[in-house]
């Protein structure tokens, strides 16, 4: 990876997007950052893309997209259905195809500005149980999307193959653990979180096993 490249990064306004800009910035000379409003409840996330990406002076295009909610019914998006995880079953908040579009958009971004690499802080060892969070579905996708726009794209996934603890780490490391304050991951889109919906106590789960104090508030 040259110093000198460019990359695009699907900033969520998440702990593991948030992640992945701090280490973005120190492997790429310029990084551009790619926030979609897709109708998630969990608006507020939108507002913690805002700061992080100004706050580490990187270039933000928020883009709204409505068609999840047009053809797709789930947690994240109604607010009638229930937040479940339920074993050997999908999420009540998957999204379907949720990923599959927002690196395909990312790609056309990318595309226009001459970038070919993009980032995106999907995880297949602690995640929620997305199939599209999984690294074969990753290099399968950089594949298709080279071939659809002739371009060479590369899909970084930092984060991939480290546990929620190991990506907490990763942050102390990079000496942007504060940074974390400002993002968002609670699914009822409250703050302070509910400390309860499985996106919580996944994150809560990952700060303690880390040994490091969670800078965001939760509810007591």
């Amino acid at each position: 990876m040259k110093k000198n490249n460019s990359a695009v990064i699907l900033l969520s306004g998440g702990q593991d997007s948030t992640t992945c800009l701090a280490w973005a910035k120190t492997k790429f000379d310029k990084v551009y950052a790619l926030t979609l409003h897709y109708g998630q409840l969990h608006k507020i996330e939108l507002e913690s893309a805002k700061k992080i990406a100004k706050l580490n002076k990187v270039p933000l295009k928020i883009y709204k997209t409505d068609l999840f909610k047009e053809f797709t019914k789930n947690a994240l998006l109604n607010k009638e259905i229930a937040i479940k995880a339920p074993k050997n079953k999908l999420p009540s908040t998957f999204v379907p195809g949720r990923n599959l579009i927002f690196l395909s958009i990312a790609a056309i971004y990318a595309k226009q500005l001459g970038i070919t690499n993009i980032i995106t802080g999907v995880c297949q060892t602690d995640y929620s149980g997305y199939p599209d969070c999984r690294d074969d579905f990753v290099k399968s996708l950089e594949t298709t999307i080279s071939l659809a726009m002739e371009t060479s794209f590369k899909i970084h996934t930092p984060l991939m193959w480290l546990t929620k603890a190991e990506t907490v780490k990763l942050m102390q490391q990079l000496g942007k653990i504060e940074l974390l304050k400002y993002s968002h991951t609670c699914y009822k889109g409250s703050r302070p979180a509910c400390g309860k919906c499985p996106a919580c106590l996944l994150r809560l789960k990952g700060f303690k096993e880390a040994g490091i104090k969670d800078p965001i508030k939760y509810v007591d």
